[in-house]
């Protein structure tokens, strides 16, 4: 795999990816203060059936080919997408995962659902989404409905956790800040738990770009913390999102201050309790499953938990597609 940052494709273009076997095409967006501004859609070349979108979460891309392998052998063709400023779409002099309102992604997502429906017509893409990327999924599907069949949300981060001074941190000083200089980084604590989980460089199995990926995650700024407060208010507030969730999280969290090997069988990025709370607001057709030992990422866990969620996740969607 090559480690820098990549330009964008042709117009119109699909070439080779990074990843053996995928093609990848670039999705313009025109320019922001710091320049031209693009997303990257990613295709399994291989898969075909019925469209499945990924959209992955903070300080992340799309890596997880397994994820798109089991896709195919359930009989959907996988596409995945790297937000502006993520991943294949990060260029240089960019605030990586800067964004200062989630409905911006509306653009992204709409562009890349357009070039999958093209081919793939007469059919509705589902979408799964991790973490974040979650909470963006979710908000824009209650904006557009029926546009897709069904959303699978992988550990969505739906509403703010931590302890009470991260919290408190977050409705007091950051407010202030983000309004006078939202691009403001703020300085609070950072951890690499979750990535030695998931690095074949420490606990894990996967292999992932050191700029796309990194061990610590992406400095936060005032105007993308603002960004993500409002998102969780308007989940707390209740969607009506149209389709069929299905939420899936492990069955318990940890957290500490220093690294555990309890971190390997646990989600240690988000309340698992917290996020079940708030995810019977999303609609009215909404399904948790819960699944024991999984990681943050369910699909980045160990093998065989890897596989039982990716079972889960294709029986789910196949209930829902044949019915």
């Amino acid at each position: 795999m090559q480690y820098g940052l990549l330009e964008d494709t042709p117009p119109e273009t699909w070439v080779p990816d990074v990843l053996p076997g995928f093609s990848r095409r670039t999705l313009p967006l025109g320019e922001d203060s710091e320049g031209p501004v693009s997303a990257t859609l990613v295709r399994y070349d291989t898969s075909q059936g019925t469209p499945v979108l990924y959209i992955h979460g903070w300080s992340d891309y799309f890596y997880n080919t397994e994820l798109a392998e089991a896709a195919a052998k359930h009989g959907y063709a996988f596409y995945a997408l790297d937000l502006r400023k993520y991943g294949r779409s990060l260029r240089p002099r960019q605030s990586p995962g800067y964004i200062d309102d989630l409905a911006q992604y509306d653009d992204e997502i709409g562009a890349a659902l357009a070039l999958i429906k093209l081919a793939h017509p007469g059919t509705l893409p589902a979408i799964i989404a991790h973490s974040t990327g979650g909470l963006i999924a979710a908000l824009w599907a209650e904006h557009h409905p029926g546009q897709i069949s069904g959303l699978v949300l992988n550990a969505p981060w739906l509403a703010l956790q931590g302890n009470a001074w991260l919290r408190g941190f977050a409705s007091t000083v950051a407010d202030p800040i983000w309004r006078s200089a939202p691009e403001r980084k703020l300085l609070l604590p950072k951890f690499d738990f979750f990535y030695r989980s998931i690095s074949a460089n420490e606990h894990g199995e996967w292999i992932l770009h050191p700029l796309w990926r990194p061990r610590y995650s992406f400095d936060i700024q005032g105007g993308w913390l603002a960004a993500i407060l409002a998102g969780h208010a308007r989940v707390r507030r209740g969607l009506d999102i149209d389709v069929p969730v299905l939420v899936l999280t492990s069955t318990k969290s940890h957290f500490a201050t220093k690294y555990s090997t309890k971190m390997q069988h646990a989600d240690s990025v988000l309340d698992v309790e917290a996020t079940v709370h708030r995810a019977v607001q999303l609609g009215n057709r909404v399904m948790i499953h819960k699944i024991p030992d999984a990681l943050h990422d369910v699909y980045a866990s160990p093998k065989p938990i890897r596989n039982e969620s990716f079972d889960i996740t294709f029986a789910w969607l196949n209930y829902f597609n044949d019915s």
